[in-house]
This record gives structure tokens, C-alpha cells and sequence, in this order.
């Protein structure tokens, strides 16, 4: 018999599977991206069900099989019910998801990205803080996660840390003022805006939704982004237009 393996993890995503089982992604502290079956999860009566829910974070105690793993039992520490019931909030959530998906692969370190995923829902919760800054300063840390971020601390130009007055998608972070003419798609960047990408890209994960910004920054990190994200990831999300869709609505 198989040896049981405890990890701690978030459910990404599940699909059912035959009449009554579940096939689960989770995202893992130890080992990363990894696919689970869950045996009888979709009965009303199954330990299983409420744990192979998208959102669900705790341990989970698997048996390695040939291909994938099969979950034995589920401790659940936090099922985020909270964002499940508010519909804006979902939207994010699995935006969120699907982006941690995007950028995690098996046997990966995962306890960064896991860390920022938690903590991000967290903050989604938080109702003094604006869903659209902690929806861009997750897309961007998980960029740093993934070893993809624009340069902050030095021009891309000249390397040098001088003053910044603009920002370049295409050459990758900030430009100093003697060196913008010098860069065909550099754009000027207002001061509160480079700190803010400065702080997200450099700080604790712990730390990182402790601010907020004006709505002239909050509209510059935004276009940032887009523009960033567009240039930098290979695919769109579906959860992203599903969001961007719910939002053209309201």
C-alpha cells in the first residue's frame, strides 16, 4: 500500500469525473502543481466535497499512484465562504487562481506563490482596500514569483539609478529623464506610481497590501499592467474577460 503524503495547499480547480468522483488541481507548498483525484467527492454525503472546492486551503493527505494522486482525507483550514458569496469578490478569487495555475508547474517550490495567493484573498476581503490595487499587485508579484518583473531600481538604458521620469513595457522597467528620448516606447510615469511599483516589487509578501493610492496612480498602475500583462503572457484568461466583462456592466 501507498504511503500517505501530507501537503498543505489551495484548491485551484476541479472537474468532475465518471458519476460521482472530482479531479482537483491544487496548488502546493511542497511540491507544487499537482492533479488529485477525489473518490466519491461529488456525493452530497462525501468528507471530500466541501475540501475539493475551488478556494479551499489546508492539508490534504494524499497516496501516490503511477500518474497522479488520489486525496485519502481533507483538513480545511479556511474555505474563503466569505468570498464565495460576494460576486465581485469570486471574480477576482478565480482570476487569482487561474493566474497562480498559469505560473506554477509540478514539483516546483510553490510556498511563495502560495503564500501570496492566501494573502491575497485576505486582502480581497478587506474592505478598506480596493479590489482593482490588490487584483494589480498580485498580477505583478506573481510576475516577481516567476522570476518575470520590470526593472525598478535602475534605468534600462543607462543601468544607472538616476532620477525616473517614464516606464518602457518593451525594454522592461523604468527610464531616467536624460534617457527617455533615447527609448521609443517610454511613457511618463508620475513619482507615487514608481514607489508603488517599487514597494510591490521589493517587499514582503506579508507586507505588501498594507498601502493605498490615489486614483490617478490607481489609473496609471492599471494601464501599466495591462499593457505589461499583454506584452508578457502568452495566453488571456479566461476568468480575466469573464471579470472585465462583469465589470463593463456595472
Amino acid at each position: 500500500m501507498s504511503e500517505t503524503i501530507k501537503v498543505t495547499g489551495m484548491v485551484l480547480a476541479g472537474a468532475p469525473v465518471g458519476e460521482s468522483d472530482k479531479r482537483v488541481v491544487i496548488l502546493t507548498r511542497e511540491k507544487g502543481k499537482i492533479a488529485a483525484f477525489a473518490k466519491g467527492a461529488r456525493r452530497q454525503n462525501s468528507s471530500l466535497l466541501a475540501g475539493t472546492r475551488p478556494f479551499s486551503f489546508g492539508e490534504f493527505f494524499l497516496l501516490e499512484g503511477r500518474n497522479a494522486y488520489t486525496i485519502h482525507a481533507i483538513q480545511i483550514s479556511n474555505y474563503f465562504y466569505e468570498l464565495s458569496n460576494d460576486l465581485e469578490g469570486t471574480a477576482y478569487g478565480m482570476y487569482f487562481l487561474e493566474l497562480s495555475s498559469y505560473y506554477s508547474y509540478e514539483n516546483m517550490d510553490g510556498s511563495g506563490l502560495l503564500l501570496l495567493l492566501y494573502q491575497s484573498f485576505r486582502a480581497l476581503l478587506n474592505k478598506n482596500l480596493e479590489n482593482e490595487l490588490v487584483c494589480i499587485i498580485f498580477e505583478l508579484r506573481a510576475m516577481v514569483q516567476n522570476g518575470e518583473y520590470p526593472q525598478m531600481f535602475a534605468c534600462v538604458h543607462c543601468k544607472q539609478a538616476k532620477e525616473f521620469t517614464a516606464f518602457s513595457v518593451r525594454e522592461n522597467g523604468v527610464v531616467c529623464d536624460l534617457c527617455k528620448r533615447q527609448v521609443a516606447d517610454a511613457v511618463p510615469i508620475m513619482d507615487s506610481t514608481i514607489y508603488a511599483l517599487q514597494y510591490i516589487v521589493a517587499s514582503p509578501v506579508e507586507r505588501l497590501y498594507t498601502f493605498q493610492v490615489s486614483e490617478t496612480v490607481l489609473l496609471e498602475l492599471k494601464r501599466i499592467l495591462k499593457q505589461y500583462r499583454n506584452q508578457r503572457m502568452d495566453r488571456k484568461m479566461k476568468s480575466l474577460e469573464i471579470l472585465e466583462e462583469m465589470k463593463g456592466l456595472f
